[in-house]
């Protein structure tokens, strides 16, 4: 059994700690988290039917928990003017930094859900089961995220009208 786990860990270690970041915005802490989801997956390995599932859902559970406690000391910092807008590009390091800050503004489930829909291509009922709630909480959380990122980033809408054209 353990070289069943040491196996599923080398082989997957990887895309879980890209949702960790992900659903974290921090390095340092996503992979605190990925640490925590496998030792509860090791500790419950001849249990599991399912442990890639197993660990995805400890981690969306786990940083949904962290974002409740963190939004209690944390708080936003707002600006006079909006940033300056420019053409971007996909491959453009500075979108992506503007990606995690703007996807650091929304609100844990929101977080949750983009990254299951749009990082991890899940459907809309698949990220219902992971995160235990309705449809119709996946797609009001949706469209609020999206609504959400909109307004703290145009340059994101901009790139995504670039690339429908």
């Amino acid at each position: 059994m353990r070289d069943g786990f040491e196996e599923f860990v080398r082989a997957r270690t990887g895309a879980f700690a890209r949702t960790a970041y992900l659903l974290t915005g921090d390095r340092q802490h996503a992979e605190e988290l990925v640490q925590t989801a496998l030792t509860a997956a090791a500790e419950r390995w001849t249990r599991l039917d399912d442990p890639e599932r197993y660990v995805r859902r400890v981690l969306y559970t786990r940083a949904v928990s962290w974002w409740r406690v963190r939004r209690r000391w944390r708080s936003e910092v707002l600006t006079d003017a909006p940033p300056e807008r420019r053409a971007v590009s996909r491959d453009d390091p500075d979108l992506r930094i503007v990606l995690a800050d703007a996807l650091k503004r929304l609100t844990a489930k929101q977080r949750a859900v983009l990254v299951l829909r749009f990082y991890e291509d899940r459907s809309e009922s698949e990220t219902a089961e992971i995160l235990g709630v309705g449809l119709g909480t996946v797609k009001s959380q949706t469209r609020d995220a999206l609504r959400r990122l909109r307004a703290v980033a145009p340059e994101l809408a901009d790139e995504n009208e670039e690339a429908m054209r």
